[in-house]
């Protein structure tokens, strides 16, 4: 019986015991030297360094492979267009939802708190950059019902590129949105954490419209845009010169330096220069090819190229016959900008709006401006004569303008992210090679494939995208393509 009554009370004082500890197992467990919650401010530094950072990287690694600035010796499965077997980089998807997760969190704060509405506007305009890169990049993607599984939508649809365009809340209706926010803000409370412009809101207002000029052109094939266009060019709203730039600068050491300047020499000597690209700085006689790579070792004067995609399997390729990157890519790196919308890109949109008709300006002033800002962005000294001889004077020598205009958009948007991939799957410029050993048919790919992941984790959605894009096909054309 005693045997009993003890083993009775030994449970009592257990069940007590965990009692008390269930009571109290949040705060127990909780760190109070650990943030619970992350501010706007941080969210938005996070969102424009991570964004940035990540995108000029994939620009080195896989964008500037696509657009063939640069050429893989080895390891360069996806430089022979297998776009499904990522390598250095090449996985954009996982970077752009993760910053759209973040900034749907800042428009969440704004929404809910009046002391943060001043983030209300950049968010709306971060989100129109994020989603145009996405959709820019994949084509049809999630969109409306994409970041929301705090609501538990852990499966969002696939909108298509038109509708995430000009849907009622898509990229063209959320920049309107963000200026209108930004335009409306009268409170006292200073934008933190911006990276970009210090807060000054004027700014923000002229990345949206530089932004806008950019979504316009790009979908002006598909749909009439020239009275958005010229309302902006009369506004004056927009990127005018290198100051008004949405940039930011590496450091020359950890933990802001380009990431290149990280890798060992070994991994950064299988990129040189392309044959595509070795064959455009030589005819148009630029001088920022000694900028974005080196002369051979063996002749301080003599630059060469290699043709995109070998198999390095059945050839030998010595690092010292071609010409590798740029100093300025890893020991001069604290030179180098991350990029996300410049002031000579807007004037070379410009330029070509007004070559084809959809605004009034003079697309010749445009050109030439862009250039110039190009050269002054680059800290290269143009050439006096650039802009009146040769393949750079406009409209002159039998040269086609708009061909004109991306050439010089492409040789100034090296490591932009997918930029020059971008504008040549939309106007065929520059014009770019068969790959030397082709695993895509010998075409180039206009698309990216969606990543693996989407087919496990997303099935039901991911299986009526791959239709749509006749088999997760990237040669299957995006929308605003022709």
């Amino acid at each position: 019986m005693k045997t009993r009554i003890l083993k009775l009370s030994t449970w009592i004082v257990l069940l007590i015991s965990f009692s008390a500890c269930t009571t109290d197992f949040e705060e127990i467990n909780t760190n109070p030297n650990a943030p619970v919650d992350v501010q706007p401010a941080l969210l938005l530094r996070k969102v424009i360094y991570d964004y940035a950072e990540n995108m000029s990287y994939e620009g080195f690694v896989a964008g500037n492979l696509l657009s063939q600035h640069f050429t893989m010796i080895d390891f360069n499965l996806f430089d022979r267009h297998n776009l499904s077997s990522p390598q250095y980089g090449g996985n954009p998807w996982p970077i752009l939802y993760k910053n759209l997760r973040d900034v749907s969190l800042i428009t969440d704060y704004a929404n809910e708190n009046p002391v943060f509405e001043v983030y209300k506007g950049p968010s709306f305009i971060l989100k129109a950059l994020i989603s145009s890169m996405l959709t820019d990049i994949y084509g049809d993607v999630p969109f409306t019902e994409a970041t929301k599984g705090l609501e538990g939508n852990i499966n969002p649809k696939y909108d298509s590129q038109e509708a995430i365009y000009l849907a009622e809340n898509g990229i063209i209706a959320l920049l309107d949105n963000g200026i209108e926010a930004l335009e409306k803000y009268s409170g006292g409370i200073q934008l933190q954490g911006d990276l970009l412009f210090s807060g000054d809101l004027d700014a923000w207002i002229r990345l949206a419209n530089s932004l806008k000029i950019k979504a316009l052109v790009r979908i002006s094939a598909k749909t009439d845009v020239s009275n958005s266009l010229q309302e902006i060019y009369n506004s004056g709203k927009f990127m005018q010169n290198n100051a008004q730039n949405a940039v930011f600068q590496f450091s020359s050491g950890l933990p802001n330096n380009f990431r290149m300047a990280n890798l060992r020499i070994g991994d950064v000597n299988l990129f040189v220069m392309s044959e595509t690209a070795f064959e455009i700085f030589d005819e148009w006689n630029d001088p920022r090819k000694t900028l974005f790579y080196r002369p051979l070792s063996s002749n301080n004067t003599q630059f060469n190229g290699l043709l995109n995609g070998p198999d390095a399997s059945s050839i030998s390729i010595s690092v010292s016959d071609y010409s590798i990157t740029g100093t300025i890519f890893r020991e001069n790196a604290a030179e180098l900008k991350a990029n996300i919308l410049t002031a000579w890109e807007t004037q070379f949109l410009l330029a070509e709006a007004a070559e084809r008709g959809l605004i009034s300006g003079n697309a010749k002033e445009f050109y030439e401006s862009g250039v110039i800002l190009a050269f002054e962005y680059w800290k290269t000294e143009m050439p006096a004569n650039y802009l009146k001889t040769g393949k750079a004077a406009y409209a002159q020598n039998g040269e086609n303008p708009i061909e004109q205009i991306i050439t010089q958009k492409w040789i100034s948007n090296t490591i932009n992210g997918y930029e020059s991939w971008i504008e040549y799957r939309r106007t065929g410029f520059p014009k770019l090679k068969t790959v030397s050993a082709s695993l895509n048919n010998n075409l180039i790919p206009v698309r990216m494939p969606y990543p693996a992941d989407e087919e496990a984790l997303n099935k039901a959605n991911y299986e009526l995208a791959k239709v749509a894009t006749n088999g997760n096909s990237v040669n299957a054309k995006v929308w605003w393509q022709n």
